[in-house]
């Protein structure tokens, strides 16, 4: 699988200063215009209607073409190996963490790039009322797991409400145990409980360092992440879909003193959009999903345009490796549903979403001293007809079409001569020049 994946990877160009000419820019922060962008040493140098080409720069005419920042997907679950997205075995689960069993050749992180994805949130699963501790990464195609890994951002953990946290009480894993919470009332009680652990065990860490205790507690890495929680260290992203649920998580958060980050799905966001702005809760959900399950039944298509019109940060994201491709187009659904701007509508999958994450000041739109992280589409980006064509990270090129179709017959070539050489590597199967052979009754192999 290593071998496959580093055929497809394309191959990355050395950081250059570079100059993108002529193209309409789309800041995500400021109108549209034709201009250009000019980036160098992975950041964002200038951008303007013109620009003076420092000498030796790399000049890409963008005439006809549209350059957006790369798209931010603030919830999904790509490049996590195996089954490794729930610890569903107890209801707090703090503790893990994701970014120990990331996956860096997962096949969906370049399919993510073709589609102009280039930071993602990888959350922990949701068969937790408290999960595990979430990863931010960028699509570095050909990288290991720890060069995914983005620098910079607020650590998160992942919450959840619901039929999922509470169907583990219900409808255990097959061998396994039904275990508590099995209602909705007790997934609230999970998380008065866990915060109570955690406010006693900031004190007798609080004690200890002021020196009024002998002794250091013993140490609880599930409730240092709580802790961190409280002190507004670690951001919260709250799986939620009905309205009732968010209205109390948000008293439970202000029981304890805390702030959540974002409500994700947030299907019924539109209803409590006041009691959101109030709390200052994001909403990152999907575009027009609705009644997959009983707890969607009141989702509609609107909501990201509600949400939006009545003050609450909103952000479309994916949960699935294939929509995350699409990002673009389920943002434009807002400007058909519910009448945003197509400026409104980008900010949805670009600077939204990095606020949602605290890393606006990093990554999200286009500005001078951000990472050079870059989409040139074909099309403008919010067009059922747009492609990505180039995809840069960091300045580094990370996905080119027109190399990617014109090295698809080489890597289909590849790709069937590794089938063959593992057929032949089978057991049982005869390697072409070897000796005829056979295994007698006693199983060791033997010359004919």
């Amino acid at each position: 699988m290593k071998n496959l994946m580093l055929l497809l990877a394309p191959a990355l160009l050395a950081q250059e200063a570079t100059v993108i000419q002529n193209a309409t820019v789309y800041t995500a922060t400021k109108p549209a215009f034709v201009g250009s962008v000019a980036f160098s040493g992975g950041k964002i140098t200038a951008v303007g209607d013109k620009l003076i080409v420092p000498p030796g720069a790399k000049v890409i005419d963008g005439s006809g073409l549209h350059v957006s920042p790369g798209i931010i997907d603030s919830h999904s679950h790509i490049a996590v190996q195996g089954f490794g997205v729930n610890e569903g075995s107890v209801s707090v689960s703090s503790m893990v963490q994701i970014k120990d069993v990331l996956d860096a050749e997962d096949v969906a992180i370049y399919r993510a790039l073709a589609g102009g994805v280039t930071t993602a949130n990888i959350l922990h699963g949701s068969a937790n009322a408290i999960g595990g501790n979430n990863q931010l990464i960028k699509m570095r195609w050909g990288k290991t797991a720890g060069e995914l890994l983005m620098d910079g951002g607020t650590n998160s953990i992942k919450f959840a409400l619901g039929e999922n946290p509470k169907r583990q009480g219900n409808t255990p894993a097959p061998g396994g145990v039904p275990r508590y919470p099995a209602t909705r009332m007790g997934v609230e009680d999970v998380y008065r409980q866990a915060f109570t652990e955690a406010r006693v065990y900031q004190k007798k860490v609080a004690d200890f360092k002021a020196g009024k205790s002998p002794l250091a507690p013993r140490r609880d890495l599930k409730l240092e992440a709580l802790v961190e929680v409280l002190e507004g260290k670690r951001l919260v992203h709250c799986h939620a879909y009905r309205s009732d649920e968010m209205l109390m998580m948000m008293r439970v958060a202000e029981e304890f003193g805390f702030r959540l980050a974002t409500f994700q799905h947030v299907q019924e966001g539109y209803k409590v959009a006041k009691e959101m702005v109030r709390h200052g809760v994001a909403g990152a959900g999907f575009s027009d999903w609705w009644s997959y399950k009983m707890e969607v039944a009141d989702g509609i298509p609107y909501n990201m345009a509600i949400m939006t019109k009545k003050g609450v940060l909103a952000g479309v994201n994916s949960d699935d490796a294939g929509l995350m491709r699409r990002l673009n187009t389920e943002a434009a659904k807002a400007i058909r549903y519910g009448g945003l701007t197509e400026d409104q509508a980008l900010a949805l999958v670009t600077i939204n979403p990095a606020k949602h994450m605290k890393v606006d000041h990093l990554i999200g739109s286009i500005e001078p001293g951000k990472s050079a992280d870059l989409v040139i589409w074909n099309k403008p980006p919010l067009s059922t007809y747009a492609v990505p064509q180039k995809v840069y990270i960091d300045g580094t090129l990370y996905f080119e079409r027109d190399k990617d179709l014109s090295e698809r017959g080489r890597r289909a070539a590849a790709k069937k001569a590794l089938e063959d050489q593992l057929k032949l590597d089978a057991p049982g199967q005869q390697k072409k020049g070897a000796p005829p052979s056979r295994r007698d009754q006693s199983g060791e192999e033997s010359a004919q």
